[in-house]
């Protein structure tokens, strides 16, 4: 019973590793990931800082940079303490190895100088000679097989467990080496992240004199921002409105009142669509090939002074120069939007779904045409402080959604 109950805890803890090591793996990635982002806007933010005009877009890049390292170091924490869990479990199997062999050992050494008097003593051939009968002698003769091949067999074992400890200890080596090579890493991100917070509180202490300023510049982009929004809420109103009148036309049994330019009265054909972009929340590639968040969706306390806030009905997304808009999802084109002679946007219908790609200098597709998945919709303008900044918004009819919970690792 005792040895079925050490079968058992060791199989689970054996689960357990495996499914530790997968997770490990999970987190390299995405160690890796999170790496090649701060490499990325670390390239960005030394463009931006030899155009910059405004100290203000620094720190917007440089508090994205800080966040990253903060994933970092918190991802790097992650593997340390799975890696502690493992080395913990292959130790304690270090030690039943070590106690088993101890018993295997001291056994074997009994019976081999059980072996020796008993050669001493008499031959195998005395042994059988002096057999009342055939049977006994049969008897016997098969004892001192089992016997030779019990000792054979715990031989064996002892060399499969010695082999088996010695594979363990020399995980267990490398285990230690990679926590330490972690902590060291950890320790280093920790320095290089206080570092960074005390250039960003310099250049944040060097700009305050400038509120008033940056006050009336932040109510003149939230206003001009609002009157976009405006203006593409009634195009996805229009949108809304054209769609329910095609199914209105194909279904003329079905309640007018059940058309209206707020909610789209999904068919068969974009209800499969619809459900199709639903099923992929949190799986949507980025409008991206590459580029970081540099202003989140929703309200926003302003980098250098929180008090003021910020409203965003999308997310920014800051990238490279030259780079391009890429479509999130399959779907068709209802609206190529011109918002000024600079900006222009890109609105794609997805069942009842809309995804709208804003800041354009250049558009590369046209109202009903259909888009695949990552099809480039057109160039992002860079603008005169050297930004190049997508805004991307996601609505559901005409609810706006967070983009964070519907892209992939944002």
């Amino acid at each position: 019973m005792r040895k079925f109950l050490l079968g058992l805890f060791f199989l689970c803890t054996t689960s357990v590793i495996w499914g530790q090591e997968s997770q490990q793996e999970k987190l390299e990635k995405r160690k890796a990931e999170i790496q090649q982002e701060i490499l990325d806007n670390e390239k960005l933010l030394q463009s931006v800082k030899k155009k910059e005009k405004s100290a203000v877009n620094v720190i917007i890049l440089q508090s994205n940079k800080i966040k990253l390292k903060e994933k970092l170091i918190h991802t790097t924490e992650k593997q340390t303490k799975i890696l502690s869990n493992d080395m913990y479990i292959n130790q304690m199997k270090i030690n039943k190895l070590n106690r088993e062999l101890v018993i295997l050992k001291e056994d074997y050494a009994k019976m081999i100088v059980k072996s020796y008097k008993s050669r001493s003593e008499q031959s195998r051939a005395m042994f059988l000679l002096s057999s009342e009968n055939f049977l006994q002698a049969y008897k016997r003769a098969q004892y001192m097989k089992q016997y030779t091949s019990y000792r054979k067999m715990q031989g064996e074992e002892i060399k499969s467990k010695t082999d088996e400890l010695l594979g363990y200890n020399e995980k267990l080596n490398i285990q230690k080496a990679a926590k330490k090579k972690l902590l060291a890493e950890n320790t280093k991100e920790k320095l290089s992240l206080e570092k960074e917070k005390r250039e960003q509180q310099k250049l944040v202490n060097s700009i305050k004199k400038d509120k008033k300023k940056i006050t009336a510049e932040i109510k003149r982009k939230q206003q001009e921002s609002r009157a976009i929004d405006r203006q593409i809420d009634r195009l996805i109103r229009e949108a809304i409105a054209a769609a329910n009148r095609k199914a209105a036309s194909e279904n003329p049994n079905a309640p007018v009142a059940a058309y209206t330019s707020s909610k789209i009265v999904l068919t068969a054909e974009s209800k499969i669509l619809a459900d199709n972009f639903r099923a992929n929340r949190g799986k949507l590639p980025w409008p991206v090939e590459k580029g970081f968040v540099s202003l989140p969706f929703g309200d926003q306390p302003h980098p250098v002074y929180p008090s003021l806030v910020v409203h965003n009905s999308g997310v920014e997304i800051t990238t490279e120069q030259g780079s391009n808009a890429r479509a999130v999802f399959g779907g068709e084109v209802t609206s190529v939007i011109v918002l000024s002679p600079v900006n222009k946007a890109v609105m794609i219908q997805h069942g009842d779904c809309f995804t709208v790609y804003q800041n354009l200098s250049s558009v590369f597709v046209s109202k009903g045409e259909k888009v695949n998945i990552k099809q480039s919709l057109g160039k992002i303008r860079t603008n005169g402080e050297g930004k190049t900044i997508l805004k991307f918004t996601i609505s559901q009819n005409t609810t706006y959604n967070n983009p964070a919970s519907w892209l992939y690792n944002m």
